[in-house]
Order: C-alpha cells, then sequence, then structure tokens
C-alpha cells in the first residue's frame, strides 16, 4: 500500500472536500480518501499501481491547483502504534 500526499490550493470549504473527495474515488482503486480544506490537502491509501496523473488531472479540471504530489509506504499500524503484519 501507498500514501500519497496531495497540497491542493483552491478548497475553501467542507463541501470542496467532498468533491475532491469523489473525484479521487471515481478515478482511482482507492482504499481511503481524505480531505483538510484547512491543511490544504487530500491524503490517499491505495494500491501501489494508482495513476496519480489521471487524478491530479480531474482536481485541476475542477479548478483547484495541485501544488504538490509526495509518495510514501504505508504501514498500517494498531493499538499503540505497533506495525500490523
Amino acid at each position: 500500500m501507498e500514501k500519497i500526499i496531495l497540497r491542493i490550493d483552491g478548497m475553501r470549504c467542507g463541501m470542496c472536500e467532498t468533491h475532491v473527495n469523489d473525484l479521487v474515488r471515481r478515478s482511482a482503486a482507492v482504499r481511503k480518501v481524505t480531505s483538510s480544506h484547512r491543511k490544504g490537502e487530500t491524503v490517499i491509501l491505495c494500491e501501489d499501481d494508482s495513476d496519480v496523473e489521471a487524478i491530479r488531472a480531474g482536481i485541476e479540471k475542477m479548478g483547484y491547483r495541485v501544488l504538490n504530489v509526495s509518495r510514501e509506504p504505508y504501514e498500517k499500524r494498531g493499538l499503540f502504534g505497533k506495525k500490523i503484519r
């Protein structure tokens, strides 16, 4: 699994977050997606083969601007921060 963090400019409210989350869910097979207009970011948990450029293009087509994309491996953690195998 992979964690993708998109820094997004233009989200102003909870409805903006919902629109971005819906677009991401339609664009790729994701496990989880959360957006925060206050932080200006969307966090996506997905398999390693997700097409980030398609997600980015869809978000920008909606009128938002993707400033940065970062990817990192995701390891699920359980109670007290212990890694789950």
